[in-house]
This record gives structure tokens, C-alpha cells and sequence, in this order.
């Protein structure tokens, strides 16, 4: 995306940003399911709980 930080007008800025999104190549389909590297979580223990 093209650096649009010397621009201070907000509503110029969001034009640009918008041109350089619609220019820009469409991004590939995920090969891994997202949050696949998340840590899982362990189910706790069935029965009498802990202290």
C-alpha cells in the first residue's frame, strides 16, 4: 500500500489508500485453517475439583 503518512487531509488520505487497495492484487486463498499455530486448550479434568 502506498505511504500515505505525509498526507494530513483524512478524507484525501482515504482515497488514496482506497485507489492503491483496489490496485493492488487480490490476496491468495489460506492453505491452513487460521489460528492453526494457537496454543490448544486442555480440557480439566472431569470430577472432584481441585484445590
Amino acid at each position: 500500500m502506498a505511504n500515505t503518512k505525509a498526507i494530513e487531509d483524512t478524507t484525501e488520505r482515504k482515497k488514496l489508500k482506497r485507489a492503491a487497495r483496489k490496485k493492488a492484487a487480490p490476496k491468495a486463498k489460506r492453505t491452513t485453517p487460521r489460528g492453526s499455530l494457537k496454543k490448544k486448550v486442555r480440557k480439566l479434568t472431569r470430577g472432584q475439583s481441585k484445590r
